[in-house]
């Protein structure tokens, strides 16, 4: 366990006296709040969108990345904006279809010891970075008429059941959730169905219709389309 982690946990079980809680706990209030106020007075001028879900780690040679250019660029000739983590790999190839199509391209990124660096084909004016993640989130949500997700890790699965979650329970529209790659998610949809639903019904039948899962791009637009056609509603043209 390294020293840094160490810290962080015994941080974790410090007992605060009084004026470190009306300081420190105080302040990160008011910062939250200015990362909240930022991101809605900001992200509220884009337009319609679509974000993108997918893995950072994910290199320029992998079909996934193509695939996710491809669909973003054809999102963009068929006027959506595209809405990314901002970071590198899959959302670098978003953003870089978005931008080869002259379309809107948004990066949401986030600030780690670690990683991400912002991509260089995110539009000037449209780059935020966040210090939290649940504010990051609530951007992808709040903001966005479409998730299509790609394959990914824990930061993709984090965010894919959050647009989930938060359609089940009724606290936002059924927007379209989109996953890409069918032998990538086949696993998954496998255990949601046979064990959370069947065996320990944890969900109900419906909750299956909340997602859908395309390998083509185009399959993946005209899905996007046939959501904003069925409510008459209309992208950036």
């Amino acid at each position: 366990m390294s020293s840094s982690n160490e810290e962080k946990i015994k941080h974790a079980f410090k007992q605060k006296d009084w004026n470190e809680i009306k300081t420190a706990d105080s302040w990160k209030v008011f910062k939250i709040l200015s990362e909240f106020v930022e991101g809605f007075e900001k992200l509220a001028r884009i337009g319609p969108c679509v974000s993108i879900f997918g893995s950072a780690r994910t290199q320029p040679d992998n079909k996934y990345f193509q695939l996710s250019e491809d669909i973003a660029f054809k999102l963009t000739q068929r006027g959506y904006g595209v809405i990314t983590g901002g970071g590198p790999g899959i959302m670098e190839a978003a953003n870089m279809g978005a931008t080869k199509g002259n379309g809107k391209s948004v990066g949401i990124n986030i600030a780690l010891p670690f990683e991400q660096e912002s991509n260089i084909f995110i539009d000037p004016d449209k780059l935020f970075t966040f210090d939290h993640f649940f504010v990051r989130k609530v951007m992808f949500m709040k903001y966005a008429q479409g998730f299509i997700v790609l394959p990914g890790g824990f930061g993709t699965f984090d965010e894919l059941f959050e647009a989930i979650t938060l359609i089940q329970t009724e606290k936002i529209g059924k927007f379209p959730i989109i996953l890409v790659g069918s032998s990538y998610w086949e696993g998954l949809i496998k255990w949601i169905k046979e064990v959370v639903l069947e065996q320990e019904n944890n969900v109900s039948h419906k909750d299956l219709d909340l997602f859908q899962v395309a390998d083509e791009p185009d399959e993946v637009v005209d899905l996007i389309d046939k959501f904003y056609s069925k409510y008459m509603l209309s992208p950036n043209f």
